[in-house]
C-alpha cells in the first residue's frame, strides 16, 4: 500500500512539474512578443517567477519520493526495488531527468535576463525541446529495455 502511495504522489508530482517545464518557455516567448509594454512585461515576469518556484518545489517532492521508489527498500521493510539487475533503463532515465532539470534551469534564467530574451521564434523552437525528453523518459520506464 505505502509502495503504491509513494508512486501514486511521485506521478502526480511529476505531472506537476512537468506542467511548469512546458509553461515557462511559453511565458518567456509572451515577453519577447510583449514589446515595450511595461505592465504586461511585470505580469509576466511575475507569473514567470512564481512558476519557477512552483516548478522547483514540484521537482523536489517528485525526486525525493522518485528516491524513494529506487531505494526505499533499504529503509522500509518489504519495500519493493528498482535496484539489481535489469535496470540500466534507470539510469538512462535519470540521465534525460538531468537534462530536462538543466533545461528548467536554464529557462528560469532567462527570467532573470530580460534584456537579453532570444527572439520568440528561437524561444519557440526552445519550447519544443521538453518534449522529446519526456516521450523517451516515458518510454523508458514502460518498456524497461535494458
Amino acid at each position: 500500500m505505502a509502495y503504491l502511495l509513494v508512486k501514486t504522489f511521485h506521478i502526480v508530482f511529476v505531472i506537476a512539474w512537468m506542467a511548469a517545464v512546458f509553461y515557462l518557455p511559453r511565458i518567456l516567448v509572451n515577453l519577447a512578443e510583449a514589446g515595450g509594454d511595461a505592465a504586461v512585461r511585470a505580469r509576466l515576469a511575475l507569473m514567470g517567477r512564481r512558476l519557477y518556484r512552483f516548478g522547483h518545489a514540484m521537482f523536489a517532492l517528485a525526486f525525493v519520493l522518485g528516491l524513494t521508489l529506487w531505494l526505499g527498500h533499504r529503509a522500509l521493510p518489504g519495500f519493493p526495488t528498482m535496484v539489481g539487475a535489469g535496470t540500466h533503463w534507470m539510469h538512462a532515465k535519470l540521465a534525460l531527468v538531468v537534462a530536462l532539470l538543466a533545461f528548467y534551469i536554464a529557462t528560469g534564467r532567462q527570467l532573470a535576463r530580460l534584456d537579453q530574451l532570444p527572439s520568440a521564434t528561437t524561444l519557440r523552437w526552445i519550447n519544443e525541446l521538453p518534449l522529446p525528453l519526456l516521450v523517451a523518459i516515458v518510454w523508458l520506464v514502460l518498456a524497461k529495455p535494458f
